[in-house]
Order: C-alpha cells, then structure tokens, then sequence
C-alpha cells in the first residue's frame, strides 16, 4: 500500500510540473510586442501622422462657413429733412438686422506650397512607421536578452548544484572516516563551512533568477509576482558573417528614419521658400442681410444674393522673416544629413565591435566545452581516489574549482555568444518571432 502510495505521489508532482506552462522565446515576445507601452506609445504616433496625411491637413480642400447673426436694438431717432414735416424723433424704436451668409473659400495656388506640405505629411507618417520598426526590434531584442538572462542563470544555478553534491560527497566521507578514527575535526569543520557556504550561494543564485524573471515579466508588462516557467538552452546560430551584417546595415529602421528625416527638411525647405511666392484664392457663396427699423427714414431694408471673388496676395516685405526661416531650413537638412552619415558609422562600429565579440566567443567555446568536460571527469576521478583515501581534501577542493570555473566560463561564454548574435540581428533589423 506504501508502495502504490509513493507511485502515486511521484505522478501527481509530475503532472503538476507538466501542467506548468512553460514560456518559450516566441511567447514572450509574442506578451512584449502586444503590451508594451513604449510599442503602444509609438503606435500612437504612428495612428497621429496617419490621420494628420489627409490633403485637407495640407490645405488642398476647399473650406466652407456659414455665418449667422441677429441683433435686436433699441433706439433712439432724430431725423431732420428740408422738409420740416418729415422730420422724425422718437424714443425707444424697435431695430433688427439679421445677417446669415455661406462662403466657400479654394486656394489656387501659393507656390506649390500644398503639394510640398502632402508630400512632407506622407513622409512624416513613413518616418513613424521606420521608428516604430525600430521599437518593435528594440523590445524584441530586450525581451531576447532577459530570457536567455534566465536561460544563464539557470545553467550556472546547475554548476551550483554539482559543486554541492561533491561537497556533500566529500563531508559524508569524512564523517564515515572520523567515525572510523581515520578523520580529524579540521576536516570534519572545514567540509561543513565549505558545504553551507554553497548552500549560501545556491539561495544566492535562486535569488538572481527570481529578479531576471522579474525583469522579463517587466518587459512583457506582466505582474512581477507571475509564475513563469523557462526551460530552455542556448542555442547559437553560428553562421552569421560580419558581410552579411553590413549588407543590412542599410535596412536598419532607425538609419531608414535619419534618411526620411532628411527628405522631411527639404520639403520644408520648399514649404518656407513657398511663403515668398504670391498666393491666388478664390471666395464663393451667398449672403443675405436684413434690416428692419419701427421708425425713421428706411423702415425695411434686404438685401440677398450669390456672390464670387478672387483674392490675389504678394507678400513685398515682412522684415526678411520668410528668408530667414528659409536658410534655418537648408542649415537643418544639413544638420540631418550628418546625423545620418554619423548613425551610419555608429552602426557600422558596432556591427563590428558586435561582431569580434561574436567570433571571440564562438573560437572559445569549442576549447571550453572539451575543458568542461575534462573538469568533470577530472573531478569524478578525484572523488573516486578521494574515497579509497588516495587523493587529498585539497585536490578535491582544486578539482571542484576547477570544475566550477570552467562551468561558469562555458555558460558565460555561451550567453556572450548569444547576447552578441541578437544585437547584430537588431542592427540588421533581422530579429523576428
């Protein structure tokens, strides 16, 4: 019955674990990309220069008002004719004048000011499509970071572990040994120290994943406090060459947005030159006006019709503000075209600091795993000599070092490797579920 008991045990916890849901890569940044505020915020500008790309933004639609008013007044008349009879002079006389009109207003031409502003309005939504790829690529690569953070963490938490069996290998020998006669308390002492000193640094380690975790959830906008389970390796692609990194410098949002910027200065180049040239408007509509009066020379008062009008204005000098904007505009289409010829080297720089950091860690790696490997053996070895008394507490001790600081390097290795690899893919704007 004890038996069927703990059978029973064993596949609930199983069960348990394997109800967990585990999050991979593609789910995080899947939770990332759909609540990110700094996504939604961009995506929010982007929907702004959408709506703001209309040709009446641009003033190429024509405009249309209607205006109504209806004054009530009260009077006072005196009106003197050569005629003495007609002379007129009353107080307190009913007055009404009632105006009600409809105009339509067409800009005909301002020296192609509208179709500049269209084109400046079109670029501007281009230019917020190209930063919001680059926000898309950025948390993309944020969220990639913390999860393999975790992924690291982990490997290292099972170095950790690994050290604590052998130390509470090496303890449980030298316990049977002194209850032989055959240990000291020094070694007794020292193990135990040893022993807890790693336990301390396994709750340390514990500890760590819980923040990287709640730095990732912080990136998918999820409570901190969330139960996530990652249960993965890392993985390098070893394929990737500093050429092909180059090749796709080019098609980095935030390079695409430094050369839309530009085209955006020149436009408004060409928009504040156009302030200098004559501008053309035609008014159309119909108005109606109406005065009423109880006394005095005119009692009644219409008047009502359609009416049509064109409108030419030159501007001849406003204090050579139009010029000066005019030459504010080339020097910041200048200005932009350093920022892009800068953010091209600053890519280019990267790409390769990124990348000799890649190469560095992949030459490493191979040599670090057959060390890994070594260590381990090395230190089974040494256990096994260990317990048939024929090797020392301190060649114990230099094969668990040994063994731990080759774990640590290859799993540092690995992340470095890997850390690199996202950042040359955000650069080429490669990264993708």
């Amino acid at each position: 019955m004890k038996k069927w008991f703990v059978i029973l045990l064993v596949v609930v916890a199983a069960t348990h674990v394997d109800a967990q849901q585990k999050l991979t890569l593609a789910d995080a940044i899947t939770t990332a990309l759909k609540n990110s505020y700094d996504v939604e915020l961009v995506r929010n500008q982007l929907a702004i220069s959408n709506i703001n790309n209309n040709p009446g933004v641009a003033g190429a639609l024509p405009t249309v008002n209607l205006n109504a008013s209806d004054n009530e007044q009260i009077i006072t008349i005196n009106q003197k004719f050569p005629d003495a009879s007609r002379n007129t002079q009353r107080n307190n006389v009913g007055s009404n004048i009632l105006q009600v009109g409809v105009t339509g207003s067409m800009l005909l031409y301002n020296g192609n000011r509208i179709v500049t502003t269209q084109k400046r309005l079109a670029q501007l939504e281009l230019l917020n499509k190209n930063v919001l790829n680059a926000q898309l690529q950025n948390t993309m690569a944020l969220v990639s970071v913390r999860y393999y953070e975790i992924v690291r963490q982990q490997e290292l938490l099972k170095t950790i572990q690994k050290s604590i069996d052998v130390f509470q290998k090496r303890f449980d020998v030298l316990e049977a040994r002194q209850q032989a006669g055959l240990a000291n308390n020094a070694d007794i002492y020292q193990a135990k120290l040893d022993l807890n000193q790693q336990k301390q640094a396994l709750e340390t380690q514990y500890l760590i994943i819980k923040q990287s975790k709640a730095d990732l959830l912080q990136s998918m906008v999820q409570a901190p406090d969330s139960v996530i389970v990652v249960d993965d390796k890392i993985a390098i692609d070893k394929t990737l060459s500093l050429e092909n990194i180059k090749a796709t410098l080019p098609s980095n949002p935030d390079y695409l947005a430094a050369a839309t910027q530009i085209t955006i200065n020149q436009l408004i180049e060409k928009e504040t030159a156009a302030l200098r040239m004559p501008s053309l408007r035609a008014t159309t509509g119909f108005n109606m006006n109406s005065n009423k009066s109880a006394a005095g020379f005119i009692l009644l008062n219409q008047s009502y019709g359609p009416f049509f009008g064109v409108n030419v204005s030159v501007p001849l000098y406003n204090g050579s503000v139009f010029k000066r904007q005019q030459e504010v505009a080339t020097i910041n289409t200048r200005s932009a075209k350093i920022q892009q010829e800068n953010l091209a080297l600053t890519l280019e720089t990267n790409a390769v600091k990124t990348f000799n950091a890649y190469s560095n860690a992949l030459a490493q790696l191979e040599t670090e795993a057959k060390n890994y490997a070594l260590s381990a053996q090395l230190l089974d070895l040494v256990l096994q000599k260990f317990e048939l008394a024929q090797a020392t507490i301190i060649e114990v001790r230099q094969a668990q070092e040994s063994f731990e600081n080759v774990g640590y390097r290859l799993v540092n290795l690995q992340y470095t490797a890997k850390i690199a690899e996202i950042e040359l893919n955000r650069l080429g704007s490669k990264l993708a579920l």
